[in-house]
């Protein structure tokens, strides 16, 4: 498996009396695990069957479903990361700090898409997620 290195810039304002300057933080990751995995009907609602309205929410229903559930579709791939329910539980958090086009998460939000999901961060602890959507 090839080690990928992801740059990944936040920036933050800060100000002081004089004005508002820009600082520009370097963050380096790691590629921690990757998988990939089909979105079908079963990922579009919760377990109570409630539809699930948010990109976020339906990647953590898919890992449930895996992980958890049983509800494996065809050519879903495992991870050992998101086998882990905090893990999973910081999806959104982990999302919002990463990367997904507007279409991507159109695609998710409609489903019958397949997506690679790249967890990014330190040794175990993911900061954040690549996410690439095909149909």
């Amino acid at each position: 498996m090839k080690l990928y290195i992801a740059l990944i810039v936040v920036l933050f304002a800060s100000s002081s009396v004089a004005g508002a300057q820009s600082k520009t933080r370097v963050v380096k990751a790691d590629v921690i695990d990757t998988y990939t995995a089909y979105i079908g009907a079963n990922d579009l609602n919760n377990s109570n069957g409630t539809s699930l309205t948010k990109p976020w929410q339906i990647i953590r229903q898919d890992r449930a479903n895996y992980h958890v559930y049983d509800l494996r579709d065809v050519g879903d791939e495992g991870d050992e990361f998101f086998t882990d329910a905090q893990n999973r539980q910081s999806l959104e958090e982990m999302l919002n700090n990463g990367s997904m086009s507007a279409e991507a998460q159109r695609m998710i939000l409609r489903g019958d898409c397949w997506i690679t999901v790249k967890i990014m961060g330190h040794e175990n602890r993911g900061t954040f997620l690549v996410v690439d959507v095909w149909e």
